[in-house]
């Protein structure tokens, strides 16, 4: 076999129809109708939950985009945190939000350039153990700068996204998605699918078939980063507060994964399909069982976990292979 994966000779494209695209483009399509139907008295609560809801399908997705390249990180909660400080340092700064936000969004993606050239090197656990010392990292380095830099361990106050309009910040995110989710399919449609699949697979048979195997796993280790810091910033321009301790917190990085992996690893659909399923599930389950929902909701995620290995999108995928988006 030549080295043609990713030349010119590896132009050739997934199959992909519109009964392929169709599910992605319903969602989109019922998404941005949401906040225009009558939501009634519980219109504010119900736009925060569809709200927290499409910031949760981009740190799904983003998260999926990096283990597509056989990355497990645990590092997503680093740059979630980085990009929340970040746009909220720059307002500080006098910058205004739309360019705060892409570039607190690029700042943290560069960061990770930074962690992946030191880490690239490790596979498996112990790139997920590296992942997870540097969040701590982080988190401690933020928690103890000087109050009058990064709030300390107070924390800081962040002015609310599009003044507080709770439609525009929804319409916003569901924006960001939309761009989270062209970023997932041009993944899955060029070239670089072929190349994170083969690192996947193995990094020794990638670099035989001329796959540059460090090029390639820092410009996912990128993508996925500076997308999961475009989470943060939302999440800190709803919250209009941020603190290191729930900020950089592990169920910052262990939410994105399980999300994934419900809905359907190395898909597009799937993060976003595991994202609303479970965000709408927490909520219900939160209100029929007040403090034990937490548990309610492990033992449903593991149970689904455990019988759906491929995740939702595998119940009516069952038998393609390479077609799913």
């Amino acid at each position: 076999m030549s080295a043609a994966l990713p030349g010119r000779a590896a132009r050739a494209r997934p199959d992909v129809t519109w009964p392929k695209l169709l599910p992605l483009l319903i969602f989109l399509v019922l998404a941005l109708a949401f906040p225009f139907l009558p939501l009634g008295d519980h219109r504010e609560f119900l736009l925060q939950i569809g709200y927290f809801t499409l910031v949760a399908g981009i740190l799904a997705l983003s998260w999926d985009i990096l283990a597509r390249s056989g990355q497990v990180s645990l590092a997503h909660a680093a740059f979630y945190g980085l990009g929340a400080y970040g746009y909220a340092l720059l307002l500080r700064a006098g910058v205004p939000w739309p360019a705060a936000l892409p570039l607190a969004a690029v700042l943290s993606g560069g960061i990770s350039l930074i962690l992946g050239a030191v880490t690239m090197r490790l596979n498996g656990m112990y790139f997920a153990i590296a992942t997870l010392a540097f969040t701590e990292v982080v988190r401690t380095v933020i928690q103890n700068l000087p109050e009058s830099v990064a709030g300390g361990a107070n924390g800081l106050l962040v002015p609310a996204l599009l003044g507080g309009n709770s439609r525009g910040q929804y319409l916003l995110a569901l924006t960001l998605l939309t761009v989270t989710v062209a970023a997932s399919l041009a993944v899955r449609l060029t070239r670089l699918h072929h190349a994170f699949s083969a690192i996947r697979q193995g990094e020794e048979t990638a670099r035989v078939l001329g796959v540059s195997v460090v090029r390639y796993k820092l410009l996912a280790f990128f993508l996925s980063s500076t997308l999961a810091a475009v989470g943060g910033v939302l999440y800190a321009g709803k919250t209009f507060f941020i603190n290191p301790l729930e900020t950089f917190s592990l169920a910052n990085s262990i939410a994105p994964l399980t999300t994934s992996i419900f809905g359907g690893l190395y898909t597009t659909l799937g993060p976003v399909l595991g994202a609303t399923l479970l965000r709408v599930a927490e909520e219900l389950l939160h209100g029929a069982v007040k403090s034990g929902y937490l548990v309610v909701y492990g033992l449903v995620l593991m149970l689904s976990i455990l019988w759906l290995p491929r995740g939702i999108v595998g119940l009516w995928r069952r038998g393609r292979s390479g077609g799913d988006l």
